[in-house]
Protein backbone atom coordinates (compact mmCIF):
# COMPACT_ATOMS: atom_id res chain seq x y z
CA UNK A 1 0.00 0.00 0.00
CA UNK A 2 1.42 3.57 -0.91
CA UNK A 3 2.57 6.09 1.69
CA UNK A 4 -0.19 8.84 2.60
CA UNK A 5 0.98 11.89 2.08
CA UNK A 6 2.39 13.20 5.30
CA UNK A 7 0.53 14.68 8.28
CA UNK A 8 0.79 18.78 8.82
CA UNK A 9 2.44 19.57 11.79
CA UNK A 10 -0.70 20.68 13.36
CA UNK A 11 -1.98 17.44 12.71
CA UNK A 12 0.96 15.76 14.35
CA UNK A 13 0.22 18.03 17.68
CA UNK A 14 -3.31 16.94 17.89
CA UNK A 15 -2.90 12.99 17.01
CA UNK A 16 0.65 12.74 19.39
CA UNK A 17 -1.45 14.95 21.90
CA UNK A 18 -4.45 12.80 21.92
CA UNK A 19 -2.45 9.88 22.30
CA UNK A 20 -0.75 11.82 25.64
CA UNK A 21 -4.07 12.42 26.93
CA UNK A 22 -5.42 8.40 26.63
CA UNK A 23 -2.32 6.84 26.84
CA UNK A 24 -3.23 4.82 30.17
CA UNK A 25 -1.18 1.94 30.53
CA UNK A 26 2.84 2.33 30.03
CA UNK A 27 4.72 1.75 26.94
CA UNK A 28 2.54 -1.69 25.83
CA UNK A 29 -0.57 1.15 25.11
CA UNK A 30 1.79 4.01 24.03
CA UNK A 31 3.17 1.67 21.11
CA UNK A 32 -0.42 -0.08 19.97
CA UNK A 33 -2.15 3.57 19.74
CA UNK A 34 0.98 4.54 17.85
CA UNK A 35 0.91 1.65 15.37
CA UNK A 36 -2.92 2.27 15.03
CA UNK A 37 -2.38 6.00 14.70
CA UNK A 38 0.90 5.78 12.34
CA UNK A 39 0.22 2.33 10.30
CA UNK A 40 -3.43 0.89 10.34
CA UNK A 41 -5.33 4.24 10.36
CA UNK A 42 -3.07 7.27 8.31
CA UNK A 43 -0.68 4.59 6.66
CA UNK A 44 1.94 7.69 7.34
CA UNK A 45 4.58 4.68 7.79
CA UNK A 46 4.69 1.04 6.53
CA UNK A 47 4.34 -2.47 8.84
CA UNK A 48 8.38 -2.52 8.18
CA UNK A 49 9.30 0.68 9.02
CA UNK A 50 7.66 0.98 12.64
CA UNK A 51 8.56 -2.64 13.56
CA UNK A 52 12.05 -1.47 12.59
CA UNK A 53 11.91 1.62 14.30
CA UNK A 54 10.36 -0.25 17.45
CA UNK A 55 13.10 -2.24 17.93
CA UNK A 56 15.93 0.61 17.35
CA UNK A 57 14.59 2.72 20.36
CA UNK A 58 14.34 -0.51 22.23
CA UNK A 59 17.94 -0.71 21.96
CA UNK A 60 18.44 2.82 23.44
CA UNK A 61 18.49 3.96 27.21
CA UNK A 62 15.56 5.25 28.14
CA UNK A 63 11.46 5.39 27.76
CA UNK A 64 11.17 3.24 24.80
CA UNK A 65 7.47 4.23 24.25
CA UNK A 66 8.83 8.22 24.41
CA UNK A 67 11.89 7.51 21.84
CA UNK A 68 9.15 5.98 19.69
CA UNK A 69 6.75 8.51 19.66
CA UNK A 70 9.53 11.57 18.87
CA UNK A 71 10.62 9.17 16.18
CA UNK A 72 7.35 8.37 14.22
CA UNK A 73 7.12 12.34 14.17
CA UNK A 74 10.34 12.86 13.12
CA UNK A 75 9.89 10.23 10.37
CA UNK A 76 6.79 12.30 9.38
CA UNK A 77 7.85 15.62 9.58
CA UNK A 78 11.52 16.14 10.63
CA UNK A 79 13.06 18.12 13.48
CA UNK A 80 10.00 20.25 14.12
CA UNK A 81 7.93 17.36 13.70
CA UNK A 82 9.65 15.31 15.94
CA UNK A 83 9.94 18.52 18.77
CA UNK A 84 6.30 19.29 18.69
CA UNK A 85 5.00 15.75 18.34
CA UNK A 86 7.42 14.62 21.43
CA UNK A 87 6.17 17.50 23.34
CA UNK A 88 2.54 16.81 22.42
CA UNK A 89 3.16 13.39 23.64
CA UNK A 90 4.71 14.20 26.92
CA UNK A 91 2.96 17.58 28.41
CA UNK A 92 -0.45 15.98 29.15
CA UNK A 93 0.50 13.43 31.55
CA UNK A 94 3.64 15.98 32.72
CA UNK A 95 0.76 18.34 33.68
CA UNK A 96 -1.38 15.89 35.37
CA UNK A 97 1.35 14.31 37.69
CA UNK A 98 2.40 17.97 38.76
CA UNK A 99 -0.90 18.74 39.33
CA UNK A 100 -1.83 15.50 41.35
CA UNK A 101 1.53 16.37 43.19
CA UNK A 102 0.24 19.26 44.51
CA UNK A 103 -2.49 17.67 45.93
CA UNK A 104 -1.02 14.54 47.30
CA UNK A 105 2.35 15.40 48.26
CA UNK A 106 2.40 19.15 49.01
CA UNK A 107 1.85 20.86 52.49
CA UNK A 108 -0.77 18.47 54.47
CA UNK A 109 -3.20 16.95 52.21
CA UNK A 110 -6.56 15.90 53.83
CA UNK A 111 -6.69 12.30 55.97
CA UNK A 112 -8.65 10.80 52.73
CA UNK A 113 -5.89 12.13 50.18
CA UNK A 114 -2.99 10.70 52.65
CA UNK A 115 -4.74 7.16 52.97
CA UNK A 116 -5.27 6.78 48.81
CA UNK A 117 -1.58 7.55 48.43
CA UNK A 118 -0.50 4.54 50.49
CA UNK A 119 -3.20 2.81 49.58
CA UNK A 120 -2.22 3.13 45.94
CA UNK A 121 1.93 3.12 47.31
CA UNK A 122 0.89 -0.10 48.74
CA UNK A 123 0.44 -1.76 45.44
CA UNK A 124 3.87 -0.16 44.06
CA UNK A 125 6.11 -3.31 44.71
CA UNK A 126 3.77 -5.84 42.82
CA UNK A 127 3.26 -3.56 39.89
CA UNK A 128 7.42 -3.93 39.67
CA UNK A 129 6.95 -7.33 39.44
CA UNK A 130 4.56 -7.46 36.88
CA UNK A 131 6.64 -5.05 34.81
CA UNK A 132 9.43 -7.16 35.54
CA UNK A 133 8.13 -10.57 34.49
CA UNK A 134 6.68 -8.82 31.07
CA UNK A 135 9.86 -7.80 30.09
CA UNK A 136 11.88 -10.87 31.01
CA UNK A 137 9.23 -13.80 29.56
CA UNK A 138 10.34 -12.34 26.09
CA UNK A 139 14.22 -12.40 26.71
CA UNK A 140 13.78 -15.63 27.81
CA UNK A 141 12.03 -16.59 25.17
CA UNK A 142 14.14 -15.49 22.50
CA UNK A 143 17.53 -16.84 24.31
CA UNK A 144 18.68 -20.31 23.24
CA UNK A 145 19.10 -23.20 25.47
CA UNK A 146 23.30 -22.44 25.36
CA UNK A 147 22.46 -18.37 26.41
CA UNK A 148 20.22 -19.38 29.08
CA UNK A 149 22.54 -19.97 31.93
CA UNK A 150 24.07 -16.51 31.08
CA UNK A 151 20.63 -14.80 30.41
CA UNK A 152 19.67 -15.71 34.51
CA UNK A 153 22.46 -15.23 35.65
CA UNK A 154 22.58 -11.14 34.59
CA UNK A 155 19.01 -11.10 35.53
CA UNK A 156 19.79 -12.23 39.09
CA UNK A 157 22.47 -9.82 39.19
CA UNK A 158 20.17 -6.91 38.15
CA UNK A 159 18.07 -8.18 40.69
CA UNK A 160 20.51 -8.50 43.63
CA UNK A 161 21.71 -4.62 42.67
CA UNK A 162 18.51 -3.44 42.99
CA UNK A 163 17.50 -4.96 46.28
CA UNK A 164 20.76 -3.78 47.62
CA UNK A 165 22.78 -1.75 46.04
CA UNK A 166 20.91 1.64 45.08
CA UNK A 167 22.66 4.06 42.99
CA UNK A 168 25.03 1.83 41.46
CA UNK A 169 22.50 0.02 39.75
CA UNK A 170 23.77 0.93 36.79
CA UNK A 171 27.11 -0.06 37.20
CA UNK A 172 25.96 -3.89 37.44
CA UNK A 173 23.65 -3.74 34.07
CA UNK A 174 26.61 -2.04 32.19
CA UNK A 175 28.66 -4.72 33.79
CA UNK A 176 26.13 -7.33 32.03
CA UNK A 177 26.47 -5.86 28.83
CA UNK A 178 30.04 -5.92 29.36
CA UNK A 179 30.62 -9.54 29.53
CA UNK A 180 28.28 -10.48 27.53
CA UNK A 181 30.39 -8.33 24.83
CA UNK A 182 33.53 -10.11 26.17
CA UNK A 183 31.69 -13.55 25.97
CA UNK A 184 31.34 -13.33 22.23
CA UNK A 185 34.95 -12.12 21.74
CA UNK A 186 33.56 -8.47 20.63
CA UNK A 187 35.31 -6.56 22.79
CA UNK A 188 34.05 -3.00 24.42
CA UNK A 189 31.80 -0.98 22.47
CA UNK A 190 33.00 2.65 21.35
CA UNK A 191 30.86 4.61 23.39
CA UNK A 192 31.79 2.65 26.59
CA UNK A 193 34.71 5.20 27.47
CA UNK A 194 32.15 7.76 27.24
CA UNK A 195 29.56 5.55 29.52
CA UNK A 196 32.51 4.92 31.80
CA UNK A 197 33.51 8.75 32.49
CA UNK A 198 29.49 9.27 32.84
CA UNK A 199 29.12 7.01 35.67
CA UNK A 200 32.74 8.19 37.02
CA UNK A 201 30.83 11.46 37.84
CA UNK A 202 28.42 9.45 39.77
CA UNK A 203 30.80 9.38 42.98
CA UNK A 204 30.44 13.15 42.86
CA UNK A 205 28.06 14.34 45.13
CA UNK A 206 26.35 17.67 43.99
CA UNK A 207 24.17 19.41 46.55
CA UNK A 208 20.84 21.44 45.90
CA UNK A 209 19.70 21.80 42.07
CA UNK A 210 22.67 20.00 40.42
CA UNK A 211 21.70 17.17 42.37
CA UNK A 212 18.45 17.23 41.09
CA UNK A 213 19.88 17.45 37.82
CA UNK A 214 21.82 14.83 38.27
CA UNK A 215 18.94 12.60 39.39
CA UNK A 216 17.01 13.32 36.33
CA UNK A 217 19.91 12.81 34.18
CA UNK A 218 20.63 9.31 35.24
CA UNK A 219 16.50 8.56 35.13
CA UNK A 220 16.25 9.70 31.45
CA UNK A 221 19.66 8.06 30.04
CA UNK A 222 21.04 5.64 31.97
CA UNK A 223 18.14 3.10 32.27
CA UNK A 224 18.26 0.48 30.13
CA UNK A 225 14.93 -1.05 29.73
CA UNK A 226 13.30 2.03 31.16
CA UNK A 227 9.96 1.77 33.22
CA UNK A 228 10.42 0.54 36.27
CA UNK A 229 14.60 0.46 36.28
CA UNK A 230 14.65 3.82 37.31
CA UNK A 231 12.35 3.30 40.24
CA UNK A 232 15.45 2.12 42.42
CA UNK A 233 17.93 4.68 40.88
CA UNK A 234 15.21 7.43 41.99
CA UNK A 235 14.52 5.62 45.45
CA UNK A 236 18.43 6.18 46.28
CA UNK A 237 18.55 9.46 45.58
CA UNK A 238 15.11 11.28 46.33
CA UNK A 239 15.20 9.42 50.01
CA UNK A 240 18.35 8.14 50.68
CA UNK A 241 21.35 10.72 49.71
CA UNK A 242 19.28 13.92 49.10
CA UNK A 243 16.06 13.35 51.79
CA UNK A 244 14.15 15.06 49.47
CA UNK A 245 10.99 13.19 50.42
CA UNK A 246 10.04 10.45 52.68
CA UNK A 247 9.67 6.70 51.96
CA UNK A 248 5.63 6.86 51.34
CA UNK A 249 6.10 10.21 49.41
CA UNK A 250 8.30 8.37 46.91
CA UNK A 251 5.80 5.44 46.77
CA UNK A 252 3.20 8.09 46.17
CA UNK A 253 5.03 9.47 43.37
CA UNK A 254 5.34 6.33 41.54
CA UNK A 255 1.71 5.46 41.95
CA UNK A 256 1.18 8.96 40.29
CA UNK A 257 3.80 7.98 37.68
CA UNK A 258 1.33 5.02 36.98
CA UNK A 259 -2.47 6.52 37.23
CA UNK A 260 -1.54 9.00 34.92
CA UNK A 261 -1.15 8.85 31.07
CA UNK A 262 2.42 8.94 29.72
CA UNK A 263 5.89 7.14 30.28
CA UNK A 264 7.09 6.76 34.39
CA UNK A 265 9.81 8.46 33.81
CA UNK A 266 7.87 11.51 34.28
CA UNK A 267 7.84 10.85 38.14
CA UNK A 268 10.65 12.63 38.72
CA UNK A 269 8.27 15.89 38.24
CA UNK A 270 6.88 14.72 41.01
CA UNK A 271 10.23 14.08 42.69
CA UNK A 272 11.26 17.37 41.85
CA UNK A 273 8.32 19.31 42.79
CA UNK A 274 9.14 17.92 46.64
CA UNK A 275 12.39 18.90 46.37
CA UNK A 276 11.67 22.74 45.23
CA UNK A 277 8.42 23.03 44.25
CA UNK A 278 7.11 23.51 40.52
CA UNK A 279 9.94 24.78 39.08
CA UNK A 280 11.91 21.94 40.34
CA UNK A 281 9.64 19.62 39.00
CA UNK A 282 9.47 21.07 35.32
CA UNK A 283 13.58 20.93 35.12
CA UNK A 284 13.25 17.71 36.31
CA UNK A 285 11.34 16.53 33.64
CA UNK A 286 13.01 18.65 30.85
CA UNK A 287 16.51 17.19 32.16
CA UNK A 288 15.21 14.00 31.99
CA UNK A 289 13.44 13.68 28.70
CA UNK A 290 15.92 15.63 26.82
CA UNK A 291 18.37 12.34 26.22
CA UNK A 292 15.23 11.19 24.06
CA UNK A 293 14.93 14.08 21.99
CA UNK A 294 18.66 14.24 21.58
CA UNK A 295 18.93 10.51 20.44
CA UNK A 296 16.63 10.98 17.64
CA UNK A 297 17.16 14.20 16.70
CA UNK A 298 21.01 13.30 16.89
CA UNK A 299 20.83 9.80 15.48
CA UNK A 300 17.67 8.66 14.37
CA UNK A 301 19.52 8.73 10.97
CA UNK A 302 21.85 6.47 11.65
CA UNK A 303 19.23 4.17 13.42
CA UNK A 304 19.65 1.06 10.56
CA UNK A 305 23.03 1.05 10.94
CA UNK A 306 22.25 0.31 14.70
CA UNK A 307 20.15 -2.41 14.17
CA UNK A 308 22.59 -4.08 12.30
CA UNK A 309 25.62 -3.16 14.93
CA UNK A 310 26.42 -6.36 16.51
CA UNK A 311 28.42 -4.84 19.93
CA UNK A 312 25.33 -2.72 20.47
CA UNK A 313 22.88 -6.06 20.29
CA UNK A 314 25.47 -8.29 21.93
CA UNK A 315 25.43 -5.14 24.72
CA UNK A 316 21.76 -5.14 24.90
CA UNK A 317 22.19 -8.87 25.09
CA UNK A 318 23.20 -9.05 28.74
CA UNK A 319 22.06 -5.19 29.58
CA UNK A 320 18.32 -6.22 28.58
CA UNK A 321 17.56 -9.27 31.23
CA UNK A 322 19.77 -7.47 33.85
CA UNK A 323 17.18 -4.71 33.36
CA UNK A 324 14.49 -7.27 33.90
CA UNK A 325 15.58 -8.73 36.98
CA UNK A 326 16.83 -5.47 38.51
CA UNK A 327 12.85 -4.05 38.16
CA UNK A 328 11.98 -7.20 39.79
CA UNK A 329 14.51 -6.72 42.61
CA UNK A 330 12.94 -2.91 42.99
CA UNK A 331 10.31 -4.79 45.12
CA UNK A 332 12.58 -5.56 47.87
CA UNK A 333 13.05 -1.81 48.51
CA UNK A 334 10.02 -0.72 47.91
CA UNK A 335 8.15 -3.63 49.79
CA UNK A 336 10.55 -2.48 52.97
CA UNK A 337 9.53 1.62 52.35
CA UNK A 338 5.55 0.77 53.65
CA UNK A 339 4.82 2.21 57.19
CA UNK A 340 1.91 0.62 58.09
CA UNK A 341 0.80 -2.97 58.53
CA UNK A 342 -2.72 -2.14 57.08
CA UNK A 343 -0.70 -1.73 53.49
CA UNK A 344 0.39 -5.82 53.80
CA UNK A 345 -2.40 -7.14 53.24
CA UNK A 346 -3.34 -4.98 50.56
CA UNK A 347 -0.07 -5.19 48.47
CA UNK A 348 -0.98 -9.00 48.81
CA UNK A 349 -4.27 -8.28 47.53
CA UNK A 350 -2.83 -6.42 44.76
CA UNK A 351 -0.19 -9.36 43.61
CA UNK A 352 -3.13 -11.77 43.11
CA UNK A 353 -4.86 -9.69 41.46
CA UNK A 354 -2.01 -8.27 39.12
CA UNK A 355 0.37 -11.16 38.78
CA UNK A 356 -2.69 -14.04 39.23
CA UNK A 357 -6.22 -12.99 38.05
CA UNK A 358 -4.03 -10.35 35.51
CA UNK A 359 -6.18 -7.64 36.71
CA UNK A 360 -5.50 -4.19 34.42
CA UNK A 361 -3.24 -2.23 35.82
CA UNK A 362 -4.61 1.66 36.43
CA UNK A 363 -8.18 0.16 37.79
CA UNK A 364 -6.09 -1.80 40.52
CA UNK A 365 -3.97 0.66 41.74
CA UNK A 366 -7.27 3.14 41.75
CA UNK A 367 -8.95 0.50 43.78
CA UNK A 368 -5.63 0.15 46.25
CA UNK A 369 -6.23 3.97 46.41
CA UNK A 370 -9.75 3.73 47.36
CA UNK A 371 -9.42 1.36 50.26
CA UNK A 372 -6.87 3.32 51.26
CA UNK A 373 -9.14 6.07 51.27
CA UNK A 374 -11.41 4.57 53.13
CA UNK A 375 -9.55 2.86 55.75
CA UNK A 376 -8.06 6.23 56.55
CA UNK A 377 -11.76 7.66 57.17
CA UNK A 378 -12.09 4.86 59.53
CA UNK A 379 -9.40 5.60 61.62
CA UNK A 380 -6.74 3.51 60.30
CA UNK A 381 -2.94 5.00 61.37
CA UNK A 382 -1.04 7.07 58.42
CA UNK A 383 1.94 8.27 58.06
CA UNK A 384 3.92 11.91 58.04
Amino acid sequence: MRAAPAPTLAEIVREWGRIGCTGFGGPPVHVSMLRRLCVTRRHWLSDHDFERALAAVNILPGPASTQLAIYCAWRLRGRRGAILGGSAFILPGLVLILALSVLFLGGSPPRWVRGAGMGAGAAIAAVAVRAGLEIAAPIWARASRPERPRVAAYALAGGIAAAVTGPWLVLVLLACGAVELLSRGLGAPRAASHAWALLAAAVADPAGLGALVWTALKVGALAFGGGFVIVPLMQSDAVGTYHWMSHQQFLDAVALGQVTPGPLVQTVAAVGYVAGGLGWGLLAALVAFLPSFSFILLGAGRFERLLGDRRALAFLAGASPAAAGAIIGAAVPLTAALGRFWQYPLLAAAAVALLVLRAPLVPTLLACGLIGAVAALLGAPLLR
